[in-house]
């Protein structure tokens, strides 16, 4: 026979977990409810850096500029190209690369890990470093490597030239994309049940048959997992930007990010900077509902 709590046993446990939740309530009521909620408002105002002048409403002004600035709309654009190109891929090739490792031994599978993981846990100022010499017009190595094999005749400005400055920052968006997907993409292959694998070996099934009926379900939630953190990561591209283009040459990098923090921080227009933040907001949620819908249906 179960013995029932009392009332006031219930009551103190109850009030014993809202106290220990209360520090991590009052952190996000604080850092994340209120500013967005402050973000939201601002956007519907003239709100900038003159503590002098009161904040004015204006409505809907600012979200009807948006539409009608071609900055925006070029960063935007720009912003919906690197999500499209680098989202399928860096699930791709981190599935394609987790498959090809995973059964590996302990020590070379280790070794793989690192090698994909370092651009990730590496400061994003030494990475751009490096790639800013890599990229170098005058003496950047593929410059020299497509010149030593007779691909190109002169020195190419790859972003200096609206033709290759952000397929440039999408390449090495890629590069540090890929380790978490992978790490992540070897342990939910490792936790595929191995006797279904084997069964459907038997029954006649190929590599191929067995990866899409067996392994793919199983590998669903990690998989719906990447395509949204890789979706807001691509999104939010800012750090590459501002410190290699800072949205040029003629606006061919801008993204919505940077553009947000041009207009808040440069031009001190954070009525006009949040609106933006609004409506990328709107497009991350879009996306992430339609991905969730689609994983639902598979």
């Amino acid at each position: 026979m179960t013995k029932t709590m009392s009332p006031r046993l219930r009551r103190h446990e109850n009030i014993s977990g809202y106290l220990f939740l209360l520090p991590s309530l009052v952190f996000f009521l604080g850092f994340v409810v209120y500013p967005m909620a402050m973000c939201i408002w601002t956007s519907f105002t003239d709100a900038n850096m003159n503590s002098n002048t009161k904040d004015t409403f204006i409505g809907l002004a600012n979200y009807v500029e948006l539409w009608h600035d071609p900055v925006f709309l070029k960063a935007l654009w720009n912003t919906i190209i690197i999500v499209v190109v680098s989202v399928p891929v860096v699930c791709i090739f981190s599935l394609w690369v987790a498959s090809a490792i995973y059964r590996m031994k302990e020590g070379t599978l280790s070794f793989f890990r690192v090698v994909f993981y370092l651009p990730v846990v590496t400061g994003s100022v030494a990475v751009t470093v490096v790639w800013k010499w890599m990229y170098n017009n005058y003496y950047g190595i593929f410059n020299y490597l497509l010149k030593g094999a007779g691909v190109i005749d002169k020195n190419i400005n790859w972003l200096g030239d609206p033709k290759y400055a952000l397929g440039c920052i999408i390449l090495i968006l890629l590069t540090t994309s890929v380790g978490q997907p992978i790490v992540l993409y070897v342990s939910a292959l490792s936790n595929v049940d191995s006797s279904l694998v084997e069964a459907a070996e038997v029954d006649g099934a190929n590599n191929t048959q067995a990866f899409w009926r067996i392994k793919w379900p199983q590998i669903m939630p990690t998989t719906l997992y990447i395509l949204i953190i890789t979706t807001i990561n691509s999104f939010q591209c800012f750090a590459l930007i501002q410190l290699l283009t800072s949205g040029g040459p003629n606006y061919a990098t801008e993204t919505v990010m940077y553009y947000i923090y041009y207009t808040a921080f440069k031009l001190y227009r954070f009525g006009y900077g949040n609106a933006m933040g609004v409506i990328l907001a709107i497009f991350i949620a879009a996306l992430s509902a339609v991905q969730f819908r689609l994983a639902k249906e598979d």
